[in-house]
């Protein structure tokens, strides 16, 4: 039996050993693939342990990422966030706005009211030919391996996709590589996340400030690496949040609406969000002020060009079928356009 990473309010998101999938036994594979597919379906999240990027190479990205929001604003304005066709850049506090809503006025009151405390930076397929990655200058500090940090761990996280969507298949009786030919292109997008350090009273006064709102995610799968201040908390079945908390060594995955409508909604894309981080153990009420919090994502979506409908076994007549299909890219587009305004 998998151990429970989280559990409380009926929600339970295992801990998982994917070396087992990787390289274990064949009975070993196939239970962890079960497991896997279990968790996305009855919480839309897993933990991962021992997946194949090593540790050192997690905290390279984690330093360089502080470097970066600590670059004055006017430096990190210059290589902003422009469009949701090429998604990547830098994003600002205030600019993104995550959100269940789906009315873009109603995004837009939300985004002016209660903004998230937060600011970001993409980054997309290195490869693409079309869309060019936004590195920091050389001459704003010592970025000069930026560009190659980011474009190594990007595809080792594609490479994970690729064993992760087949670990799916696997658990779901369908051919391993069933997955492979919708995930090739990586059309994918790597989050550099800072949430930077706010006075309590800010929450305080108003107990609905969040540093990330309710929200699901839009593609395929997400991998989220946290640092250990917590404050990300998943929906459970009964409607309440439970704290994610942060486990070292591991990474975060989670289902999200693609992923979701694929499966014709045998699987989970759980609602999630970032909150007043819990008080750690020695720190006491008088601390005015909470220390920022770092995290990385890594958003898998299937190829831009390609078709999704419901899998074949996830429904018996056509009359089954929850969801009409739809293009990953365009749908990718137009809820990035609602969450980002035209702004």
């Amino acid at each position: 039996m998998e151990k429970a990473a989280v559990q409380g309010d009926g929600l339970l998101i295992p801990l998982i050993d994917f070396s087992k999938f990787l390289d274990g036994s064949p009975s070993q594979k196939l239970e962890t693939a079960k497991a896997i597919l279990k968790g996305f379906q009855t919480a839309g999240f897993i933990y991962l342990s021992n997946i194949p990027i090593p540790p050192a190479k997690r905290a390279q990205v984690f330093d360089a990422s502080a470097k970066l929001f600590a670059l004055p604003a006017a430096a990190k304005q210059a290589i902003a966030w422009e469009s949701p066709e090429s998604n990547r850049g830098y994003t600002a506090p205030g600019r993104e706005k995550v959100t269940l809503l789906t009315d873009d006025a109603a995004i837009s009151a939300l985004r002016t009211s209660m903004p998230d405390i937060k600011e970001s930076f993409e980054i997309g397929n290195p490869s693409n030919p079309v869309y060019a990655n936004r590195w920091p200058s050389a001459e704003d500090g010592d970025f000069a391996g930026f560009g190659e940090t980011m474009t190594t761990f990007f595809e080792d996280l594609s490479a994970l996709h690729t064993s992760v969507m087949r670990a799916i298949a696997v658990g779901m009786s369908l051919p391993e590589t069933f997955f492979d030919d919708y995930v090739c292109d990586a059309d994918n997008t790597l989050r550099l996340l800072h949430y930077p350090a706010v006075p309590r009273d800010l929450f305080r006064a108003n107990p609905d400030q969040v540093r990330a709102g309710e929200h699901s995610d839009y593609g395929d799968i997400t991998f989220l690496f946290q640092d250990d201040r917590g404050g990300l908390q998943v929906q459970s079945t009964g409607g309440g949040f439970v704290d994610a908390t942060p486990i070292e060594g591991t990474c975060i995955v989670n289902a999200g609406d693609l992923l979701a409508r694929w499966s014709n909604d045998t699987i989970r894309s759980t609602v999630h969000r970032v909150v007043e981080p819990p008080r750690k153990d020695g720190e006491d009420g008088g601390d005015e002020v909470y220390p920022a919090r770092y995290s990385i994502a890594y958003f898998c979506n299937a190829n831009n060009k390609d078709f999704i409908e419901a899998i074949p076994g996830t429904y018996a007549t056509e009359a089954d079928k929850k969801y009409a299909g739809v293009n990953s890219g365009e749908y990718l587009r137009e809820r990035l356009r609602a969450t980002f305004g035209t702004a």
